[in-house]
């Protein structure tokens, strides 16, 4: 279950568990919530999943920000051996994306599992105000955690993972970062950077109001495998930048652009990467993430993005949510903690 924080989440996953009675509910708050091709706000969207073919498992690390390598042991403690025995195992991670430190948390599961499971999810949302974030165990909400559910199964789900992103300038180097900060690009405060970028652009750049600009203007870190895209929320007294996810010191940093087509388009292609793997079979139900910068800079053009998903899976079941950064680990694709990233599960009748 995905549900904004304007709900009060407490009576709602209490609801849903007293009417349907799951053996397993999780989920966690959100910055935009869907069903199909339909787009809320301030609402709640879930998926029920019955099978006899598919074993889950619930498994949850807190602690995050005090210590990511016990939050990432607790997790996948509950693991027991008898995973092994199925050809396909997954988890579907959600994280209090405000605690920080997901690209780590998400390498110490991977290190823990020994590669043994594909991983997908986001990152808990609070309709874009930045300030509190919550992962769900049944009716338990939790802060600084992770919830992941384990999808142990001899048929394998389809994952895909896509983002319409390209560099539009020769990289930098990250000289100077602290947490969520970037402090400095070439040795340069990151203010100046990004005011200059604007100017060469012809764009608009109001310290005081980024966002506009920040929208249309991500980072992207330039990977061996493509980029990794960082979406930048406002500027220090200081003259850095606070991003949505961390940048690491020595990374190099591209500016990145777009357009409402390309991000229509990834959707598309996620879809189908998903759809590729599942074997012939047909799609029972989809689950969706894409970052709530997304939806901000396409506005009601979000819906496109949407109808793409849908138009690919009809007529399975399609739920999802606008989140603060997706996860995706997943064989033969872009790996690790993204923004402004499609990420798609198909999950097979």
């Amino acid at each position: 279950m995905f549900g904004s924080p304007k709900l009060n989440l407490k009576e709602v996953l209490t609801g849903l568990q007293d009417t349907l009675q799951p053996e397993i509910m999780v989920g966690c708050s959100s910055a935009g919530e869907f069903a199909g091709a339909q787009l809320a706000e301030g609402a709640i969207s879930a998926l029920a999943i019955y099978s006899d073919e598919i074993e889950f498992q619930v498994c949850v690390g807190t602690g995050i920000k005090r210590d990511v390598q016990s939050a990432a042991t607790a997790l996948t403690s509950c693991l027991g051996q008898d995973v092994y025995r199925f050809r396909h195992r997954y988890i579907l991670l959600l994280t209090d994306a405000l605690a920080g430190y997901t690209e780590e948390f998400l390498g110490k599961i991977n290190e823990l599992t020994a590669g043994a499971f594909q991983i997908f999810g986001g990152g808990a949302g609070d309709d874009a105000q930045f300030q509190s974030t919550y992962v769900f165990a049944g009716t338990e909400i939790l802060q600084d955690a992770a919830v992941g559910l384990a999808i142990l199964t001899d048929k394998p789900l389809g994952i895909g993972v896509r983002h319409g992103w390209k560099p539009i300038e020769p990289g930098m180097r990250a000289t100077e970062t602290d947490g969520f900060e970037l402090v400095s690009l070439n040795a340069e405060p990151a203010y100046d950077v990004f005011l200059r970028h604007a100017q060469s652009r012809e764009q608009t750049l109001d310290r005081d109001n980024p966002m506009p600009f920040f929208l249309h203007n991500v980072l992207g870190i330039s990977t061996t495998a493509g980029y990794k895209i960082r979406v930048p929320l406002g500027f220090t007294e200081g003259g850095g930048v606070i991003c949505a996810t961390e940048i690491p010191l020595g990374a190099t940093v591209n500016f990145m652009q777009t357009d409402g087509g390309s991000a229509v388009e990834a959707a598309s292609l996620a879809t189908q990467t998903a759809l590729s793997q599942i074997e012939g079979e047909n799609p029972a139900g989809v689950i969706f993430f894409d970052c709530v910068a997304t939806r901000l800079r396409l506005g009601s053009g979000f819906g496109a993005e949407l109808q793409a998903v849908r138009d690919k899976i009809d007529p399975a079941a399609f739920v999802g949510c606008n989140s603060y950064g997706q996860v995706a680990r997943v064989d033969g694709q872009f790996s690790g903690f993204h923004n402004c990233t499609a990420v798609v599960c198909v999950i097979p009748s």
